[in-house]
């Protein structure tokens, strides 16, 4: 446990209770200076106490504590060590750094206004399986951050990257099925989505709330049976509840990394708020029973010369539904599109060792080509002659 050394603290004696099983503030409280307190005991905050600096920590030694009151504390650094949790039945905010050392943070999941809130620069250490908030995190005027959020066994982080500064985004991990939420009051059934050939985890989902374009990244453990919904990590894919269409939707793979077994999954932008609920997703496993044909080997030159400028596949017109994958001599998928029509010119649009919208060098490449409508999947070699 650590020792720490309590500085200066001034506050109005009146205004707080300091009782067996709790310390109740009805007043205004504030830590100045390098002043370090630590709280033993739940913290009811019925006063102002938002105006801090220091290090307010929570402790519990084989007991769990609780944060409640009608006003929100919000500390400059914080840290909590409670060995079976801390309770939020209020939110409280961090403006400088959070210290997760062991215990969860541990939020209603049935009220998304109570959070762990990471403000303005306000960035987080610790976290891990033992140590996350089990619940809701918010994050204040971010357009970047990873939300340290799990189960209370597992850490199961949700990275947003916005394309401006989002004034308040919150996100909680649930490991449950989408078909039976339980702090829900509806279903979103994963047997409801844009196409057939789109399958949706039944194990996992994240609720996230943002009103700023962003693309997110999702991550999987060994518990979300990625195996399921992809054949390789590149067959993933980000999927949401669109709110308005009342299915779920694909939201795009820009980059993957990591094994089956772990590994993180980035999506396409589009706007959180649209969405109800995000999971992974992926390729029907019917298309496991495709039949795989040899094609043609091709050759592009996209000099805008009009002859040989863009890849056309034969026989695509007999499935407009379809899916291109077209990866390096190394084996890295540098292009992917849904309903191919003929339209790659060299120019990737994946975020993997190259920059995305960059034209790719001169060389051989692989590519597969899943004929969804006629249920064959085409490959073949393409040589890339491209012009300094």
């Amino acid at each position: 446990m650590k020792v720490f050394k309590i500085l200066t603290v001034f506050f109005l004696l009146q205004n707080i209770i300091v009782a067996q099983e709790a310390v109740h503030n009805f007043g205004d409280l504030q830590m100045h200076g390098d002043v370090s307190v630590g709280f033993h005991m739940d913290l009811t905050n019925d006063g102002n106490f938002d105006q801090n600096s220091g290090l307010a920590g929570f402790y519990g030694y084989n007991k769990a504590l609780t944060v409640s009151g009608a006003f929100t504390p919000i500390f400059y650094d914080a840290e909590v060590a409670v060995d079976y949790g801390l309770y939020l039945d209020t939110s409280i905010g961090v403006i400088n750094n959070g210290n997760l050392i062991v215990g969860d943070i541990i939020t209603p999941r049935n009220d998304t206004n109570i959070y762990t809130n990471f403000i303005n620069d306000a960035f987080y250490v610790g976290d891990n399986d033992a140590a996350l908030v089990n619940g809701y995190a918010g994050a204040t005027n971010k357009e970047d951050f990873t939300f340290p959020v799990g189960d209370g066994e597992y850490l199961r982080p949700l990275t947003i990257a916005s394309t401006g500064i989002n004034v308040q985004s919150t996100c909680a991990y649930f490991y449950e099925s989408p078909n039976a939420p339980s702090t829900f009051s509806k279903s979103f059934e994963t047997g409801r989505k844009e196409s057939e050939y789109l399958s949706v985890s039944d194990i996992e989902f994240w609720h996230l709330r943002g009103s700023v374009p962003s693309s997110v990244t999702l991550t999987w453990d060994d518990r979300s049976d990625v195996r399921s919904l992809g054949q390789t990590i590149d067959e993933l894919k980000v999927v949401g509840w669109h709110i308005e269409k009342n299915e779920w939707v694909d939201l795009g793979n820009v980059f993957a990394q990591g094994t089956m077994n772990k590994g993180s999954l980035t999506s396409e932008i589009f706007t959180p708020n649209d969405y109800e609920l995000l999971t992974i997703g992926g390729a029907d496993q019917r298309i496991g029973e495709f039949t795989t044909i040899e094609l043609d080997n091709y050759f592009i030159t996209p000099n805008g010369d009009g002859k040989n400028d863009y890849l056309v596949l034969d026989g695509l017109e007999q499935s407009p539904n379809n899916e291109l994958k077209i990866f390096n001599r190394y084996g890295v998928l540098v292009y992917s599109e849904m309903n191919y029509q003929n339209t790659f010119n060299g120019i990737s649009n994946r975020n993997t060792v190259i920059s995305r919208d960059t034209g790719l060098e001169s060389g051989v490449y692989f590519y597969i080509i899943t004929m969804l409508d006629i249920r064959q999947r085409h490959q073949g070699y393409m040589y890339l002659a491209t012009t300094e």
